[in-house]
């Protein structure tokens, strides 16, 4: 980019039924978006096709400075079990484990005929070998290195394309495991090699297994998108090497970190993340008392929850029945998008999902081929979409055919008129996003009451009224952009690596000096991988947490060290640790057991570094202002009921700061439509977020 002018900064999301794109001018501070359809087959061509528009309407790709991606492209590929032809090597006497794997089952408890998922790795393509080392990491058998040769020989005549290492203890001495590689790469050139010690260096044999098997099995498919959109980047002339990809934990990584390292598992819910990284940044004050996010899109809703104006986190995922234990975003996701199928069953009953109609071919109102009625059909004829203002009016949907799908599939075979089949539909969808916030608050002790409710995505705004009332909160805040939320996000976020190291020892046994060692290890290696990464480490922040529990417990609390010390741990620092953890444990399971010892488990590092993020420009002082500037007339809605109202409709853009919209009401956008039922008002607030309120 030498001698080019650094002017754009681009956010890209893809989702399964549309590709968003958000480019932020710095010159002018404007936020230029473009809704383009997914390609499910090379999602890559989805995201250069909403480039070459953002070309033709005046962006020089040449003065993109900044390229941030998240994508379910890994997501997809485990969803849909298209993967790498993984071989695992692993220490003798264990090959089983992966067969054995762990307790817990899914689904049914009671179910007689459950079945373990298949293994990533066949046991044809398993090796053991002879090597072992003990809990604290001394070797007490010396590596097999001709065996491993001899493995690594074997699994290539075998055409695997990936290879996973996972030995005992590994995570206390990576030596072994270490010099593996450097003897599979010696025999097998180019063969992907993912390392437990680096994947998920901490204890739990099978979730240190499981989450490398993932990491060997979505490489490789990562690295081919990775490499396509480099290319495709290239072509475009887009010269930027600020290219990032989404985390799950909310942050970004460069590609080229994405690429090797054992990074891979980290971007399985890199999609989802980016929307509710933005509410964080881009709703503070309300992010601070508490947010729900509701990201409904065209194939699945993403919820999370937002306390103290940070993402709730965990470390330990299940994504299509198996164990990836990484630090992400606490999330939860169901079936629950525009593209979602309404179908009755054999009892009789009416269901939505889990099947989508996704980008191909899309809702029957789309005109795609689609004839399976969907969310998106039942909320056209109820008249909540704008069948000619879809996408700002570049796509017209066909309001006959949704009437069409919905007679044949629901309300033929339940002998119901259309409207009621649609309303139904509805109901279902809404209910069952409600139902899932409330488990979610419910298992994570968040007491909605005080929250306030952030839809986005193609179909949240829509939805969010009808969800809130049945959740019983009052308030919602709408983005200016919702239906790019999430490709605005990417514009929002720091690059953020985690590290982790398990080490299990009683926290009244790990003295100053020793925990310090650890952390400056991980820093350490931090600072080596930033500089790898073209990064400055001096730039960087690093947090500090220690995995704690109560002796004899089977689980363990991330607990933060920040304030706790200024330049070096302390006696004092470990003592306040435990403290916090006390804290914490009542918060969230009820009670503490202060008179107990207390271990430590893990010792875990995250690295920030400061990217330049998008700032959302304020408008002067409130004032209130009438919204009949934005309005474009009315259209008959049903809310729920066969009797239609007159819903008035306006045009999002045109709503000044100030603007008072009362209920029932439609406010019609380029990317997103917003519900406005009877009972409630919106209101613009500063930022231009539209901020809903019930009137009783």
């Amino acid at each position: 980019m030498s001698g080019t002018a650094a002017r754009y900064r681009l956010g890209v999301d893809v989702g399964g039924t549309h590709t968003d794109l958000v480019v932020l001018d710095k010159a002018s501070g404007d936020l230029l978006v473009e809704k383009v359809s997914s390609t499910p087959k090379n999602p890559a061509l989805g995201v250069l096709n909403g480039l070459a528009r953002f070309i033709a309407r005046g962006v020089a790709p040449g003065e993109i400075e900044f390229f941030a991606h998240g994508t379910t492209i890994t997501t997809n590929a485990l969803l849909e079990m298209r993967g790498a032809r993984v071989g695992l090597l692993i220490t003798q006497g264990y090959r089983a484990v992966q067969e054995v794997q762990n307790q817990a089952r899914d689904g049914n408890l009671f179910d007689y005929f459950y079945t373990k998922p298949q293994p990533i790795a066949a046991q044809s393509l398993t090796r053991e070998i002879s090597e072992r080392s003990d809990y604290a990491g001394n070797v007490l058998m010396p590596l097999d290195r001709d065996a491993v040769r001899r493995a690594a020989r074997e699994l290539k005549e075998a055409n695997v394309d990936s290879i996973a290492v996972c030995y005992l203890f590994a995570f206390m001495n990576p030596k072994h495991e270490e010099i593996t590689r450097q003897i599979i790469l010696e025999e097998y050139p180019g063969v992907s090699v993912s390392l437990s010690s680096e994947v998920l260096p901490r204890i739990r044999e099978w979730a240190r297994m499981s989450t490398t098997l993932l990491n060997a099995y979505l490489e490789p498919v990562l690295v081919r998108y990775i490499d396509h959109l480099n290319h495709g980047l290239d072509d475009t002339n887009v010269g930027t090497q600020q290219r990032f990809l989404m985390q799950s934990n909310g942050g970004v990584m460069p590609f080229t970190a994405a690429i090797g390292g054992g990074r891979t598992v980290h971007t399985l819910f890199s999609g989802p993340a980016a929307g509710a990284q933005a509410s964080a940044y881009l709703a503070r004050d309300e992010a601070q008392s508490g947010l729900v996010t509701l990201d409904m899109g065209g194939t699945s809703a993403d919820i999370a929850f937002i306390e103290g104006g940070v993402p709730l986190e965990t470390t330990e995922s299940v994504i299509a029945r198996r164990q990836v234990d990484v630090p992400a975003l606490d999330m939860s996701t169901i079936s629950a998008g525009g593209g979602s199928i309404a179908w009755v069953d054999g009892g009789g009953f009416l269901n939505v999902g889990p099947q989508s109609a996704g980008a191909d071919p899309g809702p029957a109102c789309y005109g795609h081929g689609g004839t399976r009625p969907t969310v998106t059909d039942a909320d056209v004829v109820c008249g909540y979409l704008n069948p000619g203002y879809f996408l700002g009016g570049s796509q017209t949907l066909d309001v006959a055919a949704s009437r069409q799908a919905l007679q044949e599939h629901v309300a033929g075979p339940l002998k119901m008129d259309v409207l009621e089949a649609a309303t139904g539909v509805q109901r279902i969808v809404d209910m069952r996003m409600a139902d899932e916030v409330r488990v979610f608050a419910a298992k994570r002790g968040v007491d909605l009451s005080t929250f306030t409710l952030l839809p986005f995505g193609g179909a949240g705004a829509v939805h969010a009224a009808a969800v809130a009332e049945e959740l019983g909160m009052r308030r919602i805040l709408v983005p200016p952009r919702p239906g790019a939320f999430s490709a605005l996000g990417l514009l929002c976020t720091d690059v953020v690596h985690d590290y982790i190291r398990s080490e299990l020892k009683p926290l009244a046994n790990v003295t100053p000096e020793h925990a310090e060692d650890v952390f400056r290890q991980l820093e350490s290696r931090a600072r080596s991988e930033l500089t790898a990464e073209g990064m400055a480490p001096s730039s960087a922040a690093f947090l500090r947490e220690l995995d704690l529990r109560y002796t004899g417990q089977g689980y363990e609390l991330r607990t933060s060290l920040d304030g706790l010390f200024m330049e070096r741990l302390s006696a004092a620092s470990l003592a306040a640790a435990r403290g916090r953890f006390d804290e914490r444990h009542a918060q969230i399971h009820g009670h503490a057991a202060k008179e107990r010892p207390v271990e430590v488990v893990s010792y875990r590092l995250r690295v920030r570094v400061d990217v330049p993020k998008y700032q959302p420009r304020q408008e002067g002082i409130l004032v209130a202002r009438q919204a009949a500037n934005a309005a474009k007339g009315s259209r008959k809605v049903h809310f729920g009921g066969k009797s239609a109202v007159d819903a008035g409709l306006y045009e999002r853009d045109k709503l000044e700061a100030g603007a008072l919209v009362v209920g029932p009401a439609i406010i019609e956008q380029f990317d997103a439509t917003t519900v406005i039922p009877a009972g409630w008002t919106g209101r613009v607030g500063g930022y231009r977020n539209l901020i809903l309120e019930r009137m009783s």
